[in-house]
């Protein structure tokens, strides 16, 4: 991806879940994101996502974490199922790309939608097939798909990932029909638990979280390429979650008390200025 980068940095972040490493936040001047530097090559990227504690692929629930993120989970995948049937078409083809363990996609299929799924990594892979009669695929099969084929492709926390991302967000702009949706849930840098975090917000996540986004940064990503972003919804549940992972890297211990209290306050200020942990941004072709 070419950039303009400022090198000014927003803030210097640890990886917690598995390298232990330093990386810097630099503010993009062409968008407004952060970017994580130094970036890991493509082929070293894989790497940082070896370790038990990557919950998106795995379907385990081994502790007090785990049995929480599965049981939001649920919760949020009702909630995920009710924004794409909002939408009117005829067809209903869905893409999910970064599907993870299939669970969106199986939900989503369940309830008559034709689906298709992207997801590299194989272990999560084949999870997801097993639950969805092997319609995922590989991250370079992305390209099998017809033009202008699905009438909605969703992104749940899987932007912020991909390396190559300018490049990407073409190919996938090209798979929508015209009028069709892209769905993407990305987390908000500039939210009340990023802050008062600081470098132990969770979300950050580096160097698996190659970007770092807020409103108005996914507006101009997204316009460079003739899509609108149409709507926004919270995700108020990530609040939580990520509040009770930050307390762990902060203090080294999971502090449910104090987990509660800043994800309930970041919600709270977030009536009034929208900035919620994690936003859901519906963006429309054109």
């Amino acid at each position: 991806m070419a950039t303009s980068i400022r090198q000014n940095v927003f803030i210097t972040a640890k990886d917690h879940s598995v390298s232990g490493e330093q990386f810097q936040l630099i503010e993009n001047d062409k968008f407004g994101f952060l970017e994580t530097i130094p970036k890991p090559s493509v082929e070293k990227l894989p790497e940082y996502y070896k370790t038990e504690d990557y919950i998106s692929h795995t379907d385990s629930k081994r502790n007090l974490f785990e049995k929480v993120y599965h049981g939001i989970r649920e919760v949020s995948l009702k909630r995920k199922l009710k924004l794409i049937n909002s939408f009117q078409t005829d067809q209903k083809k869905l893409l999910d790309f970064g599907c993870g363990t299939g669970d969106f996609l199986k939900t989503a299929q369940d309830k008559g939608w034709s689906v298709s799924g992207i997801e590299p990594n194989k272990e999560a892979r084949q999870i997801a097939n097993a639950k969805t009669n092997n319609v995922v695929l590989e991250s370079s099969q992305i390209n099998s798909f017809q033009k202008q084929s699905f009438d909605v492709i969703t992104l749940w926390h899987v932007l912020e990932h991909i390396p190559n991302l300018e490049e990407q967000i073409i190919i996938l702009k090209s798979l929508i029909k015209p009028n069709g949706v892209l769905i993407i849930a990305v987390p908000n840098y500039k939210s009340y638990d990023a802050k008062h975090y600081n470098q132990f917000w969770a979300a950050y996540d580096v160097p698996r979280h190659l970007w770092h986004f807020n409103q108005d940064s996914v507006s101009k990503l997204f316009s460079k390429i003739s899509m609108t972003v149409i709507n926004t919804k919270p995700m108020v549940f990530d609040a939580y979650y990520v509040s009770l992972l930050s307390e762990k890297y902060k203090s080294g211990r999971m502090n449910v008390i104090k987990a509660f209290w800043t994800g309930f306050k970041s919600n709270y200020k977030a009536k009034s200025s929208g900035e919620y942990s994690s936003l859901i941004y519906t963006i429309k072709n054109s």
